[in-house]
């Protein structure tokens, strides 16, 4: 736990034009996160004083897991947290716990892998074609777990893998993969909720920090999970990430920032502050090619935050990811904060969330394309952001040429080229979209018992 309580002198220090420009409605503030490296917006506020310089009295509190930290937003013993991209969606349309949440701020694109133990990886690694120094080709297709899958059923045991919650990117993301290769992870019902309703791989809920042990202990047999504990298996010898989700799909949306609208109305300048403090911490993490970043590691590397090894969080955090041992790969954009429009909330990130909802029964009914329009502009507030960037911009803290201020909410397509299975993805189109997706509820398909129907 942090606490800033800094007094009138410390305060007067820190950037007086901020601290003048609102009149805040709350100062004393309490936020959750989970022990991942893209809560990394809020513990750079916390320490470089952006918070403070807003006039924001903020404590940071790690979160047991997802559940709890939604909890504690919704019933007020949190005013905000790093979440799951699903959550608010998931939460605003009663998918689970019922509330409206919303979300000013993205907090980052890209950020995790899928990982497999090294008895996985040791049958899938006949089956990944080698570049000409021996090592394997990337990006590794799901296609090559599938022959390990069979032989995994022909013998009668379940191939299971964990993600970290049911509404998070990486349930998704690990789906999308599986996919892919043309296995089939399985479907929801309102009857039942184990997403495993014809599955060829089994996934099940295991909270971040738990992977690395949960897979040495051979309970799962691959997980898809945030930084940095893919790298934490390398580290350990215990298994080998075979895909990050830039392979997988550059530059996806993955976490942001949730609060709920009843605090966003009665504490419309306190959002305000709370966005430009983050938005700023953003461009700290990214300014000048990442020059920043080993300081944030060092942040990060703290107990009250992440708490693993500086070597383990810097693997991903400096622009490379380690493989197997001695197997380490340029990947600069593997976390990114501010650059790309990262921060900006867009609607489409939202609806290729309820997308895939949809996909996997989880919205168990169709819809028609103006409902996930309007859901995505009940949770995402492009508006709020642009005002926080806005005041910054006014009082030269940021550079107006790095907000999208002319834009309608929506990204241009991802093209194929940017996405494993080459589907190039619209959020203006999303039931055309679904309908373009080889394995998944498309049109009017629901899940009945333990099939497809319509």
């Amino acid at each position: 736990m942090k606490h800033i309580f800094l007094g009138i002198a410390a305060a007067i220090c820190a950037g007086p034009l901020a601290a003048q420009s609102l009149e805040l409605e709350k100062d004393e503030l309490t936020f959750g996160f989970i022990k991942l490296t893209d809560m990394a917006p809020l513990a750079v506020a916390y320490e470089n004083g952006y918070f403070l310089d807003e006039g924001l009295f903020v404590t940071l509190e790690a979160q047991a897991n997802w559940k709890v930290l939604l909890d504690g937003v919704i019933g007020g013993q949190l005013d905000g947290a790093h979440m799951l991209a699903g959550q608010p969606l998931a939460a605003t349309i009663g998918y689970g716990t019922e509330a409206h949440i919303i979300t000013p701020f993205s907090m980052d694109l890209n950020g995790n892998g899928i990982t497999v133990s090294n008895e996985v990886w040791e049958m899938m690694r006949p089956h990944i074609p080698s570049m000409d120094d021996g090592r394997p080709q990337h990006p590794i297709s799901a296609k090559a777990l599938a022959p390990v899958v069979e032989d995994f059923n022909s013998r009668g045991e379940p191939f299971n893998m964990g993600m970290v919650f049911p509404v998070s990117t990486h349930n998704y993301e690990l789906r999308y993969w599986l996919a892919a290769g043309g296995l089939n992870p399985g479907y929801y019902s309102p009857q039942n909720i184990s997403g495993q309703i014809g599955a060829d791989v089994f996934l099940s809920v295991t909270p971040p920090p738990q992977m690395p042990a949960t897979l040495e202990a051979g309970t799962i047999h691959g997980y898809c999970v945030g930084e940095p504990w893919n790298q934490q298996a390398v580290f350990k010898g215990i298994g080998v990430p075979v895909i990050t989700d830039y392979q997988l799909w550059k530059n996806n949306p993955e976490k942001v920032f949730g609060i709920t609208a009843e605090f966003a109305e009665q504490y419309p300048n306190t959002t305000l502050a709370v966005t430009k403090a983050l938005i700023r911490a953003a461009i700290w993490l990214d300014e000048n090619d990442n020059e920043n970043r080993p300081a944030a590691v060092e942040i990060l590397s703290q107990p009250e935050y992440v708490g693993a090894d500086y070597e383990v969080i810097a693997n991903s955090m400096t622009g490379f990811f380690e493989f197997e041992k001695g197997d380490k790969r340029d990947i600069p954009d593997f976390n990114v904060f501010f650059r790309y429009n990262a921060t900006y909330p867009f609607y489409s990130d939202a609806i290729w969330y309820l997308t895939q909802m949809r996909r996997w029964g989880q919205i168990a009914e169709p819809k028609d394309d103006q409902w996930y329009h309007d859901v995505a502009k009940e949770v995402y507030k492009p508006a709020i952001y642009l005002e926080a960037a806005r005041l910054l911009v006014d009082e030269g803290l940021a550079d107006e040429a790095d907000f999208p201020w002319d834009s309608d909410g929506y990204k241009a397509a991802t093209p194929g080229e940017d996405i494993i299975d080459g589907i190039p993805y619209d959020g203006r189109t999303p039931n055309a979209y679904l309908e373009s997706l080889p394995i998944g509820l498309k049109g009017a398909q629901v899940v009945v018992g333990s099939e497809v129907q319509g």
